[in-house]
């Protein structure tokens, strides 16, 4: 997608409200959260081998990269995180310091979506194992010791004991880890950083969303996050101007931003802000066969890739679990496989990353690209293990120059040459001026008759208007001397008030 066509995506964007409408893109789509159990979440993954991502993890897990989830916290002690955050910041005022407490409308949305990007899964399976085995070799050596002592007891005292077994040795209960169980995600190597909002109505602290985003962002650059996700979004593709200077400084400092596209079902016709701003790469939604979502995405030109968004799993805090569906689950998938990319090729710039993912997309719905699935549905394992020519530039355009063409009125001018100064440089050959042309100086024949009959004939016009002067002249004498004697003999006398015959002329005639 051209620059050029990134920027129409903007439909409008200098209007929007003073009140931007921020809600949590999955909203509706957890309206109902169905428990599920540890034990089947690996098998309802069914997008870790439809989208390549299990064939990716045997070059990279996302090793080394961290991953900023703007959203509303993680739950740091759910089991699939285990040592997954490294770190976090509360934005909403109304958090804990380390972003680690879920807070405001759907509090569990931030861990749902930590879990999909990076989930280490668990080993509860493992460790109720071996404690069941442990359990089981216990009570049988406790049978067995209680029927040899009571054996003893009824023998004589001439007979042979029967000998107390001992107490067997039991199997090390292993320590809680990433294991088999639980929800693997896309990234389950890469370093979480949980930065919480507080969504919706009812922000104890009375900090708006609109004004926790832009600081979000920026924290998370400061972070060192190299890749950041958001699964959230508006109503309108508008956002304020204050979020101008955030998503630049995260543009200049090399940071992959993935948004989620918005869902159907939470009212949204259209793709809203972030999802909407030049440069960051956003996804769209697809059921379990590939098809666009009819519930979990809308659509619009900014669409870069689209990603699962149905029947999907995640964590829940307190240590749960539940089926979902949403964009706010097929973006951090996405961004999940921009973390194995980085974690591969840690010198990859950001435009090399999000070319690799759209170029290696499985092209779906009309050709090319398109408002439904962009470059089409994502492809892990070619997005990290196959050869794709570099970029100079971000295939979706850049905020920088969005601000450049569409804040211009702001930008404070600069210097310029005087009007009508060229500062280019001509490349044409100077060539030699053209000799001057001499008069002739020759009188022709014909040239004093010609000035002789103009001079006859400008004393004949002379003449003629000097009679038609004097004939006029004399008219007008004589009209002015019947006119004073017609005046002269009227009786004009002095009527109540002095009102005389000038009194009914216009002051401007008289």
């Amino acid at each position: 997608m051209s620059t050029a066509l990134r920027a129409k995506k903007a439909m409008g964007l200098k209007q929007y409200g003073s009140m931007l409408v921020v809600a949590i893109l999955a909203l509706a789509m957890l309206s109902v959260v169905t428990p599920a159990h540890a034990d089947n979440m690996r098998e309802s993954e069914y997008w870790l081998d439809s989208l390549g991502i299990t064939q990716a993890h045997q070059s990279t897990k996302g090793e080394g990269v961290k991953v900023a989830i703007i959203d509303t916290g993680i739950d740091t002690s759910h089991p699939d995180l285990k040592g997954a955050v490294v770190g976090g910041a509360d934005m909403s005022g109304a958090g804990e310091a380390g972003g680690n407490k879920p807070i405001g409308v759907m509090s569990e949305h931030g861990t749902l979506v930590a879990t999909l990007l990076a989930g280490r899964g668990n080993n509860k399976g493992e460790i109720n194992r071996v404690k069941s085995e442990n359990e089981r070799l216990k009570a049988a050596w406790e049978k067995a010791k209680s029927e040899a002592e009571e054996e003893n007891e009824k023998q004589k005292d001439d007979d042979k004991d029967v000998e107390v077994p001992k107490e067997p040795e039991y199997e090390d209960v292993p320590k809680l880890s990433a294991g088999s169980d639980g929800v693997l995600g896309v990234a389950p190597a890469a370093q979480l950083l949980s930065v919480s909002l507080w969504m919706g109505e009812g922000n104890p602290a009375n900090i708006p969303v609109e004004e926790q985003i832009p600081r979000a962002v920026k924290w998370a650059v400061d972070s060192g996050a190299k890749v950041i996700n958001m699964s959230l979004g508006s109503t309108s593709p508008a956002w304020p101007e204050s979020w101008d200077d955030a998503f630049k400084y995260a543009e200049n400092h090399d940071v992959v931003i993935v948004a989620a596209a918005g869902n159907r079902s939470g009212g949204m016709s259209q793709v809203g802000a972030p999802a909407t701003i030049p440069g960051v790469l956003t996804v769209a939604g697809v059921d379990e066969s590939g098809k666009a979502s009819q519930d979990s995405s809308t659509e619009g030109i900014s669409i870069g890739v689209a990603a699962p968004a149905e029947q999907l799993v995640g964590g829940l805090p307190d240590n749960g679990y539940a089926r979902w569906s949403g964009t706010s689950g097929a973006a951090p998938l996405v961004a999940g496989v921009a973390a194995l990319i980085r974690s591969k090729y840690p010198d990859m710039k950001a435009p090399d990353v999000i070319n690799r993912i759209l170029k290696t997309a499985r092209d779906t719905g009309a050709a090319g690209v398109d408002n439904l699935y962009g470059y089409g549905i994502i492809n892990a394992n070619a997005a990290v293990n196959n050869n794709v020519p570099s970029v100079s530039e971000n295939p979706l355009g850049t905020i920088e120059e969005w601000i450049r063409v569409h804040r211009r009125n702001n930008v404070k001018s600069t210097e310029a040459p005087a009007p009508g100064v060229s500062m280019e440089k001509s490349d044409l050959k100077q060539v030699a001026a053209p000799e001057p042309i001499q008069p002739d100086q020759s009188t022709p024949a014909l040239q004093p008759l010609l000035v002789i009959g103009a001079g006859v004939l400008l004393l004949l016009v002379i003449a003629a208007g000097s009679a038609q002067t004097l004939m006029r002249r004399r008219r007008e004498r004589l009209t002015q001397s019947v006119a004073s004697a017609s005046l002269s003999s009227l009786k004009v006398g002095k009527a109540a008030g002095k009102h005389d015959l000038f009194d009914d002329i216009p002051e401007e005639d008289r």
